[in-house]
């Protein structure tokens, strides 16, 4: 415990560190929201597959869809990193950087104006963006609450308390540049504690052959190439996770602020690479924990004999691998999660400040002022999710998966063809907004999980844009 404390202690005063660093750079608006659009390509590729995995991934995932789908759920670690890392960046990488230089825009609701010619649909991605990023980020301070419940023995209230104050005086300070600059030091222990956790896990499995004969013991779908789960859940999962980050806000934000076009090639491979690493370390590792978890070893972990999905890898990390592994564990989902919330904050606060704030109500404020309000609305973007996830509304899979399908089904069809293409118009872009969002909530409503909702939510948005962009 001690040890777990000081390594935490070591951990907050390198960040708050390096964050005062950047509060002393980014004294414009574009310093801190952007970098100065001077990031390298290692920043970069480390920063968005950060971004893209946090505690959601190691402690909602990995428990809920490795118990229920077991290897199979591999296949959505696969699929992020050639389409949602690989795709994103070959595809879209250097158009998003070109068009943002060209049109001038460092939001994704702006270049949405610029595109299509309109103040409306700039005002209602705001919004959007600021409503379903709050339950995202809720579902990361979740996370994070309780790997420190299992590991410090604190209560779920005290440890959100925590996360909540020290995330938000943390991004207040320094902006993007003290983000990327974070990520690539933690990036290495990231990968490193991947690694270090799938060959613990093997050892302890007694090799792959043995682990995987474990669990066809115990059903063999778990390593069948479609789990228990089934086909279509596996299918709404890998969709949701891989093509939404063509339409996610605060991915696509990456591209801004990157260098030049060398840079994306560069960040490419290396993203790709990290991406494949981290996803499959935590499908991985929680398949495999249904061998090592019983309500003996992990009373935290079940209750009335069944599995609580939102504790099952932290209790696996506090208690059942050993203890050097768990605090490097711990370090890389606290990494991954400061990135993740770090983007959350920075896209949702910039959607009020930048987008309605200057777009619409003061559009001669001053950049001084404009990043003032950018760090107040973060801190309170913190506060709003940090009330969320006391309440608990639902699983870390089932929160994240509404808040992606959400976001993926507004966007992905107005951005994924305006930057495609030339052709696409305006009234297409609003009705593959408008019909994509509301066939994803309504289906929710109807009682559809939120993947497969999300999923069908953001194939409708794909699809509407180029169809109605005919009529008009």
């Amino acid at each position: 415990m001690t040890l777990k404390i000081i390594v935490i202690s070591a951990y907050a005063l390198v960040t708050l560190v390096i964050g005062y660093l950047g509060l002393k750079k980014a004294r414009t608006f574009n310093d801190y929201f952007l970098g100065g659009r001077t990031v390298g390509p290692w920043m970069t590729a480390f920063t968005y597959a950060a971004a893209y995995f946090s505690a959601v991934l190691f402690i909602g995932f990995a428990g809920k869809i490795g118990w229920g789908f077991g290897l199979s759920g591999l296949w959505i670690a696969v699929s992020n990193a050639l389409v949602g890392v690989l795709g994103v960046w070959w595809l879209f990488g250097n158009r998003i950087r070109r068009m943002s230089v060209e049109l001038q825009v460092s939001t994704m609701p702006e270049f949405l104006e610029k595109r299509y010619g309109s103040r409306s649909l700039k005002l209602l991605s705001s919004v959007a963006i600021f409503v379903f990023l709050v339950p995202y980020s809720a579902a990361v301070f979740i996370g994070l609450a309780y790997l420190f419940k299992a590991n410090f023995n604190l209560s779920y209230t005290l440890a959100l308390v925590f996360m909540g104050l020290f995330t938000a005086f943390y991004l207040v300070l320094g902006g993007y540049k003290s983000m990327t600059m974070i990520d690539v030091f933690f990036g290495v222990i990231m990968c490193a504690g991947s690694a270090i956790l799938i060959g613990s896990t093997l050892a302890k499995g007694g090799g792959l052959g043995n682990l995987a004969a474990g669990l066809a013991r115990l059903d063999p779908k778990l390593t069948a190439p479609v789990g228990p789960g089934g086909l279509w859940p596996l299918v709404s999962l890998i969709f949701l996770t891989s093509v939404a980050p063509f339409g996610m806000p605060q991915l696509v934000q990456k591209f801004y602020a990157i260098r030049d076009a060398k840079a994306i090639r560069r960040g490419m491979v290396a993203s790709t690479f990290f991406a494949a690493l981290i996803a499959g370390a935590a499908y991985f590792t929680g398949a495999a924990a249904r061998l090592f978890l019983t309500p003996e070893n992990a009373p935290g972990a079940f209750a009335g004999g069944r599995p609580v999905f939102d504790v099952l890898m932290p209790e696996f990390l506090a208690n059942v691998i050993p203890p050097s592994l768990s605090i490097i564990m711990m370090l890389l989902i606290l990494a991954a999660s400061m990135s993740t919330l770090a983007a959350l904050v920075l896209i949702s606060s910039s959607s009020v400040a930048k987008d309605l704030y200057a777009g619409f109500i003061n559009p001669g404020v001053s950049d001084r002022r404009l990043t003032l309000l950018m760090r107040v609305l973060g801190a309170a973007f913190v506060l709003l999710s940090v009330i969320l996830a006391y309440f608990r509304p639902a699983s870390i899979v089932s929160i994240l998966s509404l808040s992606w399908g959400a976001i993926g089904s507004f966007f992905l069809g107005p951005f994924f063809w305006g930057i495609l293409s030339r052709k696409v118009t305006r009234f297409g872009a609003f009705a593959s907004a408008i019909l994509g969002l509301g066939t994803c909530l309504g289906l929710s409503i109807a009682g559809l999980t939120p993947p497969e909702s999300g999923t069908i939510g953001m194939a409708v948005s794909l699809a509407v844009n180029p169809l109605f962009s005919l009529i008009r």
